[in-house]
C-alpha cells in the first residue's frame, strides 16, 4: 500500500475530550457531514471505545459503504484503524495520535486509502488531502463548541 498522508492540526481542547469525541461513532452523523449512519457491529472492551464500526458515506461523487477494526491505546492518546470490508475500498489504513500541550492538544491524522479503481498517486493524495481536512475541522468544531450547543 502506498505511503499515507498526514496533517496536524491544534485544538483547544484536552485529549481525553478529543478521544471521547473521537470514539463516540454514533454521533458522527450530527458533526461529520458525509457519514450518514454509523453502527457498531462488534463492541470494544470498554463501552464507549468501539472494535468494529459500519459507515455509510456520501461524500458527493464519493458514496461507500464500509467496516473499520479500531485498535485504542491503552494512554487515550491514539486510536487507528483498518478497513475489514468495503464496497468502492479495497484497503484503508488511518490513525489519530494525539500530543497533549500546555494549553491545547495537538492532532495528527494519518490516512491510506486504496480503492477498488485505480487512481494515478496526485490524485488519491488530493482526495486523501480532502478527506484529512474536512474530518480535522469538523472534529474540531465538534470539540472546542460547548457540549450544550450539540444538537
Amino acid at each position: 500500500m502506498a505511503d499515507a498522508s498526514t496533517k496536524s492540526v491544534e485544538m483547544a481542547a484536552d485529549p481525553a475530550a478529543i478521544m471521547d469525541t473521537i470514539a463516540d461513532v454514533a454521533a458522527y452523523p450530527e458533526w461529520a457531514g458525509a457519514v450518514k449512519t454509523v453502527t457498531v457491529t462488534e463492541a470494544g472492551t470498554s463501552a464507549n471505545r468501539p472494535r468494529r464500526v459500519r459507515f455509510e458515506l456520501d461524500a458527493g461523487a464519493f458514496k461507500d459503504t464500509y467496516e473499520l477494526q479500531y485498535t485504542w491505546a491503552a494512554d487515550g492518546l491514539s486510536v487507528s484503524w483498518t478497513l475489514v470490508q468495503g464496497k468502492l475500498q479495497k484497503a484503508q489504513v488511518g490513525s489519530y495520535v494525539l500530543r497533549p500541550g500546555a494549553t491545547s492538544t495537538t492532532v495528527t491524522y494519518s490516512l491510506t486509502v486504496q480503492l477498488t479503481i485505480p487512481l494515478i498517486g496526485p490524485l488519491r493524495r488530493t482526495a486523501e488531502k480532502r478527506i484529512m481536512d474536512t474530518a480535522l475541522e469538523e472534529l474540531r468544531k465538534r470539540v472546542e463548541t460547548p457540549a450544550a450547543d450539540h444538537a
